[in-house]
């Protein structure tokens, strides 16, 4: 594969480097926004009070407070991005992870005065003081959900410790993992000769069309890993215990609920989705089975084979005929959805080249406007390609998002991938409509490959995630038995349909998700069912769907999960409405192995 036009991107536009005095200058701003706020907090007494009524006074402390976290929180993404610009492509560029640590602190400590704004908000009647500002009437939702938070908030000074300590505790511990996983390397056996390579790059061979490159990554895999567990386990237990005391001392029942209350989801609305999700496991089980027949396995699937392209497909898209492919699909829906490809190419938001030192994975990230930076690790792979339409699909989303304040821009997970699903599923919709044969039958190994990844997989993760949870309030977990936990979970979801000797232990250590306070797995299933949903409707009503769908996206953080689906007609407590979305995958399942 030609590498000489897989783009890497520049922030240079904005400041010319972390040593650009414009930046310190904005940098030595931000740093200063905590004071700032914290004086105008003591100015008016923004702490827990005793119920009173509402004055307009009150409206207008709220509209001050609202308008400083605006500009702050402007302000930290922006910078955050920068650095997180040079961080992600360069894991040894210590002068970005200091300014990286440094953010991280200012976010602990305005995330204890954040509370403070929570629990005077909740003393107060938010609805009122709506009908005496535009400001505030503008963030209801938002504030709302601030003033509920802090039935499940600790004492101010509680709040203030827990928030300074998080930045040398669990965020430092997250960083640790993030650094010790990027900077891996592993020696691969490949057919023509051993290598050297970053564990990023060698991930990226689990879709080559060569089983033995498949097979001799997945075996590096678990020599590298192991090298690094007693890392990863350290921090692992060192974030869900910290996760665990403060929810305990915060009063939440399980770590479930605070990650449905933060991701403003109704707990019969999750529980409808995973019915509908466990309902399906034999119907994904099918189609791993097949897959396994297609590689000539049997009935069942080694690990190293589970993202395997089609036999005999086309295995290396160059990034020029990836990039038009995306363009060509986005075009079918709007002029301003393909566009978006044109403006990331053009002022280089885009870095997909894979080199030593850069992180593993993909994603997209608000920077500066209505711009975003997507990170990238191009491997040729067809996959490659829709993953690139998926993190445009989140370019697309801040577009939207740009038009609305930095609070209201704080969207959820369950929701932030809305957009990116609706592109990478109308990327299938088209590639279908254009293929016949094996050319079908590839594209439909892939979306298949995708969604059994988001349903399957990600349950895994779920039940990984809970049982890590509820040993850990007890005791410490070591990288063995975390390995032991892992494979159970992968046992229990994927059945037979996965040979049992060639589980991966490890996946516990490769999935950054994992080292975060609170459960992050369930959301992309809610977001590729929502997804799947949505584009139905987009089916059903081209023209109806558009008027909508653009300011939808731009409510993801001012609306709940629910507020937003029933824009469209959807009820998300309805089982039906899940189970009609996983029908979706059922009928491809279907087309799959009737062309197998």
């Amino acid at each position: 594969m030609s590498t000489s036009s897989i783009p890497t991107w520049s922030v240079s536009d904005l400041y010319s480097g972390l040593d650009a005095p414009e930046f310190l200058a904005d940098f030595d701003r931000l740093m200063h926004f905590g004071d700032s706020l914290a004086a105008l907090l003591d100015e008016h007494g923004v702490r827990a009070l005793a119920p009173r009524p509402t004055t307009a006074a009150d409206a207008m402390v709220a509209e001050d407070v609202v308008e400083m976290l605006n500009e702050a929180n402007d302000l930290g993404r922006t910078l955050w991005a920068f650095v997180e610009a040079f961080a992600r492509v360069d894991s040894t560029n210590d002068t970005a992870a200091a300014f990286g640590a440094r953010i991280g602190g200012l976010i602990g400590r305005n995330r204890g005065l954040n509370a403070r704004f929570a629990a005077w908000l909740a003393s107060l009647d938010v609805v009122e003081m709506a009908a005496m500002s535009a400001v505030v009437r503008d963030h209801l939702g938002p504030l709302s959900r601030l003033a509920s938070r802090a039935r499940h908030q600790m004492s101010e000074v509680e709040e203030t410790l827990a928030a300074e300590l998080s930045t040398s505790g669990s965020m430092a511990w997250t960083q640790l993992h993030a650094t010790a996983t990027a900077q891996l390397v592993v020696d691969v056996e490949l057919p023509d000769g051993a290598r050297t390579l970053p564990m990023a790059e060698i991930r990226g061979l689990a879709t080559h069309g060569d089983e033995r490159v498949r097979r001799a990554a997945f075996e590096a895999e678990l020599r590298g890993w192991p090298t690094v567990a007693p890392v990863c386990a350290a921090a692992l237990n060192a974030i869900k215990g910290e996760a665990t005391v403060l929810n305990r001392r915060r009063g939440w029942a399980s770590p479930l609920d605070v990650s449905l209350f933060g991701n403003v989801v109704r707990r019969e609305e999750y529980d409808a989705m995973n019915a509908a999700v466990v309902a399906s496991f034999p119907d994904f089980q099918r189609f791993v089975r097949a897959k396994a027949r297609v590689h000539g396995h049997g009935d069942a699937l080694p690990w190293w084979d589970l993202m395997a392209p089609l036999p005999g497909s086309p295995t290396e898209w160059q990034w020029d005929a990836g990039l038009q492919m995306v363009r060509d699909a986005f075009g079918t829906y709007t002029p301003e959805l393909a566009g978006i490809v044109d403006r990331a190419v053009e002022e280089q938001w885009i870095d997909a080249l894979p080199r030593p030192g850069k992180a593993p994975g993909a994603s997209s990230m608000s920077f500066f406007g209505d711009r975003s930076l997507v990170f990238l690790n191009w491997t040729g792979a067809l996959e490659q390609v829709f993953i690139t339409a998926h993190e445009l699909g989140h370019s697309y989303h801040n577009m939207q998002l740009a038009r609305r304040s930095a609070m209201q821009r704080d969207i959820p997970m369950s929701l932030a991938e809305t957009a990116s699903i609706f592109c990478e599923t109308l990327m299938v919709h088209v590639g279908l409509q254009h293929t016949t044969g094996t050319e079908r039958l590839a594209m439909l190994d892939l979306d298949l490959c995708g969604s059994t990844q988001t349903v399957l997989d990600i349950h895994t993760r779920v039940l990984f995630e809970s049982e890590v949870f509820a040993r850990r309030s007890r005791r410490t977990i070591g990288a063995g038995e975390l390995g032991e936990i892992m494979t159970e979970a992968q046992a229990m979801v994927f059945g037979t349909s996965l040979r049992s000797d060639t589980l991966h232990p490890y996946m516990w250590a490769v999935k950054r998700h994992y080292y975060t306070s609170h459960f992050y797995n369930w959301q992309y299933t809610f977001g590729l069912l929502f997804g799947l949903g949505l584009f139905s409707r987009y089916l059903a009503d081209p023209d109806g769907f558009r008027a909508e769908y653009d300011d939808m996206l731009s409510r993801a953080g001012m609306d709940t999960a629910a507020e937003l689906a029933a824009r469209f007609g959807i009820d998300l407590a309805d089982p039906a409405f899940w189970t009609s979305s996983l029908d979706i995958i059922r009928d491809r399942i279907d087309q799959y192995e009737s062309l197998s």
